[in-house]
């Protein structure tokens, strides 16, 4: 069977269609991003914006196409922190149903951590049921934290900031007035307070842009490319030099890079402020990165309702 997820987040929407085996294999058709920039004024307004309406609906009409062209037999949508938070969410949900008849499910906080987390652990299936993972979604307006044995969740926290909002709330210029800065470090440690550190033996996996980002500048590769990035080790040091080299750069200078989207240049400081104050606090020295996530743990749960019968 053909499927389709679209994770419709705060910063990105992202478009996975694999062909899907009743043993949970995937084999990966189609990868789609755009960076569509849903949670733009939430944190300030506590509304999506009119224009943004506009331009979700304008991203999801091209991957419906491109799902349609490729056959696929089901689209599920998801949408994540900036949906949750948004007091005008049902309307938006409505407008996109009406327009491409395309139903949006805005996930809680535990529901985005659980299948994050099911996503980044499939690029180790099948599994060992004692292999203990922990898995880090660096999110726009979200930072989610899973750990587990095997595919089961054992604990999960959904924190309430992200690389948009941090940047909306704190991080308004390119580079950051150091006072802005300093802020910007302690409002992540404010969030980060009750993680607990992660015990000997777990496997720390990164997901989403920063994340990704970070790979692609550490490997000095012209654009992105998830056979090298994928499981890539990011240490403390790396992340930190990283940190150094990004910090005083203008907007301008950043969106040079070729390994930076330009689209996210602007939030790309706030995401490793908040990636650097995780490791540190569950103490751990090195995380892998992985371009899975999210869209992934959607798809998967997908098909298992299918073969299992529960499925259309």
């Amino acid at each position: 069977m053909r499927f389709a997820s679209i994770d419709i987040g705060t910063n990105t929407v992202l478009m996975l269609v694999a062909d899907v085996q009743e043993n949970g294999s995937l084999k990966v058709i189609r990868d789609e991003h755009f960076i569509g920039r849903l949670g733009k004024g939430v944190d300030e307004h506590g509304i999506i914006l009119t224009e943004t309406f506009q331009r979700i609906q304008g991203i999801l009409s091209q991957l419906k196409d491109i799902a349609g062209a490729l056959g696929v037999t089901r689209i599920s949508a998801c949408g994540t922190s900036a949906l949750r938070d948004a007091q005008n969410r049902r309307e938006f949900v409505e407008f996109i149903r009406n327009a491409l008849s395309i139903d949006i499910r805005i996930l809680s906080g535990d529901e985005e951590a659980n299948l994050t987390y099911l996503g980044a652990v499939s690029d180790y299936f099948p599994l060992d049921d004692s292999a203990r993972y922990a898995v880090l979604d660096i999110g726009g307006g979200s930072t989610e934290i899973v750990a587990g044995s095997g595919t089961t969740v054992i604990s999960s926290s959904s924190i309430d900031i992200g690389s948009v909002r941090l940047t909306e709330r704190v991080l308004k210029t390119n580079p950051p007035e150091p006072m802005a800065l300093e802020n910007a470090v302690r409002l992540a440690r404010q969030h980060l307070q009750n993680i607990e550190v992660l015990p000997p033996g777990v496997k720390l996996i990164g997901v989403a842009g920063t994340l990704t980002t970070l790979a692609a500048l550490d490997l000095r590769i012209p654009g992105f490319d998830r056979t090298l990035i994928n499981r890539h080790a990011l240490s403390m040091e790396t992340i930190e030099r990283l940190f150094q080299e990004i910090r005083p750069l203008t907007l301008d200078q950043l969106r040079r890079y070729p390994q930076i989207h330009p689209s996210r240049a602007d939030i790309l400081l706030a995401g490793i402020i908040i990636l650097k104050e995780t490791v540190r606090k569950v103490g751990v020295s090195t995380i892998s990165v992985s371009d899975r996530g999210l869209r992934y743990g959607i798809l998967i749960q997908d098909a298992r309702s299918f073969f299992s019968g529960r499925g259309p």
